[in-house]
């Protein structure tokens, strides 16, 4: 969902893309796999590099609970050894990571900036957390994007709007919860955002995210009601009522005053607006 989006800013031609699997014209890089520097070396000396983004990770929230050392090497051992192999060629480096890295509870709600404490609550978060700290001391100038909520356009048609199209349009109920506050993230803006801080020579920590902060269940009904899907079908439930195996951060969400200091120009779009960009593209696309 970021990738190709990333893939689809970037010029024609003039990028590596990896995967974990076998894809055609793309190179293999399992970041579970990267042990040390010296296999990033390999895979990748022979390029003319000038950027690094390593947009990928096991984001599975109640899968990395499961899978613990899994998700460590994919979200954090992993990304550091890319970093240092970044940080040897002098190649700008960025790591996405994620608000879950904060535990949104009641005593310190969000929105949270850059230096609020973190205090994960799952194994996807604590992960997550510590592929930054990896990240930022195997390349001090590596830029670290914590952002939350992204939708919009996906050819794998994983994202929540996808999973709402789907179940409504074939009549079923949805359970949504109802007290997970954050700040939902079209997709594109967080490309255009991200480019413009490598752009900017940006190193450390920034938010990037949609300037509304909402629940998921208005999140879903203003989807519903975009997409022209009953938004009758859905029910608000509290979090604990849908009995999922990770913790979630319930009253979270980031605020982006650093980016906009730095980018006062940059405007990223409300709900309304993102899904007003990609709304006929969803339908038009989805299998359902």
């Amino acid at each position: 969902m970021v990738g190709t989006q990333m893939l689809a800013a970037l010029p024609g031609g003039a990028t590596l893309a990896t995967s974990r699997n076998a894809h055609d014209g793309w190179l293999m890089l399992d970041l579970a796999d990267l042990a040390q520097r010296s296999q990033a070396a390999a895979l990748l000396d022979s390029y003319d590099l000038n950027a690094v983004y390593c947009v990928g990770g096991m984001t599975n929230v109640d899968g990395c609970e499961a899978q613990p050392e899994l998700a460590q090497r994919v979200n954090a051992r992993g990304p550091g050894v890319l970093a240092g192999y970044a940080h040897r060629r002098r190649l700008p480096f960025v790591y996405f990571s994620t608000e879950y890295v904060f535990d949104g509870s009641e005593g310190d709600p969000g929105p949270y900036i850059e230096t609020s404490r973190p205090n994960p609550l799952s194994v996807y978060g604590k992960s997550k957390l510590e592929g930054e700290q990896r990240v930022l001391a195997s390349h001090p100038d590596a830029l670290v994007l914590r952002t939350t909520v992204v939708y919009g356009p996906d050819p794998g048609q994983k994202n929540y709007v996808y999973s709402l199209l789907r179940s409504l349009s074939a009549g079923n109920v949805m359970r949504v919860p109802e007290d997970q506050i954050s700040t939902p993230t079209y997709n594109r803006d967080l490309i255009h955002a991200t480019l413009g801080l490598v752009a900017a020579s940006a190193r450390g920590i920034f938010h990037v995210c949609g300037p509304e902060r909402m629940g998921r269940l208005e999140f879903a009904q203003r989807v519903a009601q975009r997409l022209g899907l009953d938004g009758s079908l859905l029910v608000g439930v509290s979090t604990a009522a849908l009995l999922q195996t990770a913790p979630r951060p319930l009253q979270a969400g980031l605020a982006i005053q650093k980016l906009l200091r730095l980018h006062p120009d940059l405007r990223m779009r409300t709900v309304a607006e993102g899904l007003e960009d990609c709304a006929a593209e969803i339908l038009a696309a989805t299998v359902r």
